[in-house]
């Protein structure tokens, strides 16, 4: 039996940090996206109804939108029933059925602008939107047994096929918003159907190795379609990074399903160049707002970093798929782990109603006032959080990830349980029953319950851990890990207790990420902390960190979040340059908070990294 990933169906989140997530999302964050997206007309465009002159001009991008939007209202009523947001589902089916053309194509767009023919621009998001839209109708069949979106996609699927792999009648031969191959194999899996793997298979195979038009390429690049090169040599993770890792999934899904050694080989060296090069601390990717790309490696700035709350959504996707291809290692959990904590989830208010698309590790207030007074064109990430944008993938997408949070928790094989992630939750899995209580990240207990079949657990060990405990039944087990996990074997009753030391610590960068050079980061537990001006006296811009001294905790009742406490010296103003030894800089105490939490009490200065001080 080869290991599987357990899914959401399957895990029930119960308590804690996530459960709070997870009903917020339920009860407020859908409906917020809905109510925008209905006002700016993403919904109505389905009835094809759109006049010139009319608002809310509809877009190339829109179907998809309102696909992930769908596909959060399955993955919820999947746990529960939820009739209002039921009924909303099927009547924009009912609107996709009447808007379908009798050959199964369908795009709210194409289908309003009957001037533009179909097929024939890459960059028009026809097969991006089309892929959301088989995702969303798989996952609306599992959760209510209603199959009419399903067969609608099917016969859409068949369209396509028919379109690119039998007549090769398009104006192009691969898609320039991967996506659907991913949403093929899901289809795949789901019916056993072949020609599905086949068709993502072409879509997979023919990048890189043919001719085709692209009029990005001359502004960003021949790499940001990745298109330069064919899928198997491709080793260096280049040009648009949602795109990017979405690719990268589909991949790592069919080297799975075909055993293809060479496509495995492809997936890892693109999983190392990412991770090892290519990725911010807090698990964001894609540094540069030019073509929302990946940059050369280890360009990693701070103030202008991209980071997409889409593209961190997206390297989890290939993470969790890695993890198959590789199923004995910790590794790829880990960075899982930092992406929710930090780079996924500063993608999302603490309200659950206000959303970045950008998220940079550092905003100094002061240098875009100057921008301003001088009207110098630099264009940088926004400061606060926004209900809706013109491209607003990110807010659906931050729905259907919260509402399928389970799938990251656990694998499985006949002989061990792989316990992931660390969230209060319950899950069967053939037999084996499993109930997890913890107050993680707060804190490193979990005490994990196992019934049911016998087999070993596999307990993560995360990579910033240094020090654990591990007891089973009340008593203390002596256990090394093994590539990243403690494996204790139980039986039917047995309790396991895990302690990690949880503690401050004070992080450095590889001296290559020129943006961190002297600068120190610190952390508790998985989360990222940062410095706001709120909590720091304003201006950010004189403090550095001693390289001593206790870092303490506390809990700031208004976030509702543990905070960090650091020795520190502000440099008080002094001339304009001068050439005194000491430089007067009194100790000070700088605040950290989780930096998934900024930017939620108004327009604030922020920082991740911090200059150390070379006092001793």
């Amino acid at each position: 039996m080869k290991c599987k990933n357990l899914t959401f169906e399957n895990v029930n989140i119960t308590g804690g940090f996530w459960k709070q997530k997870q009903d917020m999302n339920r009860n407020t964050t859908v409906w917020n996206v809905y109510n925008r997206f209905k006002e700016t007309g993403r919904f109505d465009a389905v009835k094809l109804e759109w006049k010139e002159g009319d608002p809310c001009k509809p877009h190339i991008f829109w179907d998809s939108d309102i696909a992930k939007w769908m596909e959060s209202v399955a993955y919820l009523t999947q746990k529960q029933r939820e009739p209002e947001l039921e009924k909303i589902v099927d009547e924009i089916v009912d609107n996709i059925e009447k808007a379908q053309d009798e050959d199964g194509y369908y795009n709210c767009y194409y289908s309003l602008f009957t001037d533009k023919k179909r097929f024939s621009n890459r960059n028009n998001h026809e097969l991006y939107c089309a892929g959301h839209l088989l995702e969303a109708a798989i996952a609306y069949e599992k959760a209510t047994g209603k199959s009419k979106f399903l067969e609608l996609m099917k016969k859409f699927i068949a369209h396509i096929k028919k379109v690119f792999m039998e007549e090769g009648s398009a104006d192009f031969v691969t898609p320039g918003h991967e996506e659907i191959e991913l949403a093929l194999i899901k289809l795949y899996d789901y019916t056993g159907d072949k020609q599905y793997l086949d068709l993502a298979m072409f879509f997979l195979d023919q990048r890189g190795a043919c001719e085709e038009p692209n009029t990005l390429a001359e502004k960003f690049g021949v790499k940001y379609l990745q298109s330069h090169q064919p899928v198997r040599a491709q080793y260096e993770a280049a040009g648009h990074a949602v795109r990017a890792v979405y690719l990268y999934s589909a991949m790592a899904d069919a080297a799975a399903r075909t055993e293809d050694t060479e496509l495995k080989n492809a997936c890892e060296k693109l999983y190392e160049n990412i991770v090892t090069k290519k990725m911010y601390i807090t698990g964001g990717i894609g540094s540069t707002r030019i073509g929302e790309a990946f940059e050369e490696d280890y360009r990693l700035p701070n103030e202008t970093a991209y980071t997409e709350t889409c593209a961190a959504i997206g390297l989890t996707y290939f993470c969790h798929r890695m993890s198959q291809l590789d199923p004995s290692s910790a590794r790829y959990a880990n960075i899982i782990e930092r992406v929710l904590y930090n780079g996924f989830l500063s993608g999302i208010s603490l309200d659950g109603k206000a959303f970045f698309y950008e998220n940079p590790l550092e905003i100094d207030l002061y240098e875009r006032k100057m921008t301003a007074d001088f009207e110098v064109e630099k264009r940088q990430p926004i400061t606060q959080r926004v209900e809706i944008f013109n491209c607003s993938c990110c807010p659906p997408n931050v729905n259907r990830y919260l509402a399928s949070l389970g799938n990251f928790l656990y694998r499985y094989d006949e002989k061990t349980v792989y316990v992931e992630q660390y969230m209060e939750s319950d899950a069967d899995l053939e037999g084996t029953r499993l109930s997890q209580k913890t107050n993680y990240p707060f804190d490193g207990k979990i005490t994990l319950s196992v019934s049911g079949v016998k087999r070993q657990i596999a307990l993560r060990l995360p990579s910033w851990c240094k020090n654990y405990a591990l007891k089973k039944n009340g008593k203390s087990i002596d256990t090394s890990p093994e590539n990243g996990y403690l494996i204790v074997a139980t039986e039917n009753g047995d309790i396991l207790e895990l302690e990690l030391e949880m503690r401050p610590r004070r992080i450095r960068s590889n001296p290559h990420i020129r943006a961190n050079r002297g600068m120190v980061a610190l952390s508790y537990g998985p989360m990222i902390m940062c410095m706001e001006g709120v909590d720091n006296g304003g201006s950010l811009a004189g403090v550095s960190l001693l390289p001593h001294g206790e870092i303490t905790l506390a809990l700031d009742q208004t976030l509702g979040l543990l905070t960090l406490s650091c020795p520190a010296l502000r440099q008080e103003a002094q001339e304009l340059y001068s050439d005194e030894a000491d430089v007067k800089a009194p100790p000070f105490t700088a605040k950290f908070i989780p930096y998934h939490a900024f930017a939620n009490r108004g327009e604030s200065n922020m920082k991740v990294w911090a200059p150390q001080s070379s006092n001793k």
